[in-house]
């Protein structure tokens, strides 16, 4: 179990890192046509989109990425103390 928990605890860290960086591509004009960018699109906007539905825009902020984020740290800490409760 401890396996399966380490495994599932890795995956979302680098799912948090492809969001960072997806995230950070938005302030970089041009950077999301990239095949990079497009392949991070794909992997982050499935995620993405429910969050956007939900939290509006703040003026020109978008800030359903921090949420989107904070619900995956959350995610990653429930999954920490599974692990510690087993």
């Amino acid at each position: 179990m401890d396996l399966i928990l380490g495994i599932i605890g890795t995956a979302i860290r680098y799912y948090s890192y492809a969001l960072i960086i997806y995230i950070l591509m938005s302030w970089f004009p041009n950077s999301r046509e990239t095949s990079i960018g497009q392949l991070l699109a794909k992997i982050c906007e499935p995620y993405l989109e429910p969050f956007r539905r939900i939290v509006p825009p703040i003026g020109m902020i978008d800030i359903s990425p921090l949420v989107a984020f904070f619900v995956l740290n959350l995610a990653s800490n429930g999954i920490i103390e599974i692990g510690n409760w087993l």
